[in-house]
């Protein structure tokens, strides 16, 4: 029986994930990959993302990342392997992500005792968390644990992020969405990526998005302003309820107060890193 309020691990996840996600957006990142001698923004964020796994194929990280489509992929792996080795990539990652995490939080919060805590919160929450069927996850925790506090909880909130990830992508086949109309359909909530974003990263053109909205449309998950019908908004709810099932584990073993006290800590850097500019303005929305 758990412990928790309904919805903590969520809105725990809701407060990690994005601080996972800041490097992506930053300089830093196409910098540090530049150097290592990856220029094209979406080998970066392709061979960063998939670089845990090894120097494997395009078929395997596109079906980790189960939205971006094969193509794309298949542009970059395996050449970018042949430019920079996955370990040089995880380097290169490491590095932006120091750097990013100082310029966005600030010295101060970097060497502070929440940075600390944090680290240990998040750290004592993936002790739960379990490889099977999550090739994402189970990749990046063979990864050594760095040691400086604000290094290793970013490191932390990649694991819950990918654990909860590789757990979502289950629920997606379980809901019978494809990856196309996996994004539709996360965009028509108003929560998830804006179609430009989706298009210019994930390797879709538009007449794939048009293509899944017809889908959805035909299933009655959408109207046809492109707005979640009653049945796409439960389908989208029981998607996210699913999720929370199969990534209760980690935020079962912290408990409640462990929780409670990382959201708080996850919730101030985050904050404090949008408010440094660390997102896209134009990131989230319909349109």
């Amino acid at each position: 029986m758990t412990t928790l309020a309904p919805r903590a691990g969520r809105r725990c996840h809701n407060a990690v994930n994005p601080l996972h996600s800041t490097v992506y957006f930053s300089p830093d990142i196409g910098k540090e990959f530049s150097g290592v001698g990856i220029d094209d923004p979406r080998a970066v964020y392709v061979a960063g993302r998939g670089a845990a796994m090894g120097a494997v194929g395009p078929g395997v990280i596109a079906a980790a990342f189960y939205n971006f489509d094969y193509a794309l992929v298949a542009r970059h792996i395996p050449a970018v392997w042949r430019v920079a080795s996955p370990e040089a990539v995880l380097d290169a990652r490491l590095r932006a992500v120091d750097s990013t995490l100082r310029r966005v939080l600030g010295e101060e919060a970097v060497a502070s005792d929440e940075m600390a805590e944090a680290a240990r919160l998040a750290l004592r929450a993936t002790e739960a968390c379990t490889r099977h069927a999550r090739p994402l996850y189970a990749a990046h925790a063979d990864l050594p644990v760095p040691e400086e506090p604000h290094l290793a909880f970013w490191h932390a909130t990649t694991l819950l992020r990918e654990h909860r990830g590789d757990g979502h992508i289950a629920a997606l086949l379980c809901a019978g969405l494809d990856p196309v109309e996996a994004l539709v359909s996360h965009t028509a909530t108003g929560k998830g990526m804006a179609p430009g974003w989706v298009l210019s990263t994930r390797g879709w053109h538009r007449t794939d998005w048009d293509a899944a909205a017809g889908r959805l449309r035909e299933r009655g998950l959408l109207d046809g302003a492109g707005e979640l019908t009653e049945a796409g908004t439960a389908l989208r709810a029981d998607l996210e309820e699913r999720t929370d099932l199969l990534d209760a584990a980690p935020y079962e073993h912290l408990g409640a107060a462990g929780v409670e006290r990382l959201t708080e800590l996850a919730r101030g850097f985050l904050m404090a890193a949008a408010g440094a500019g660390a997102f896209p303005a134009d990131l989230i929305g319909k349109g």
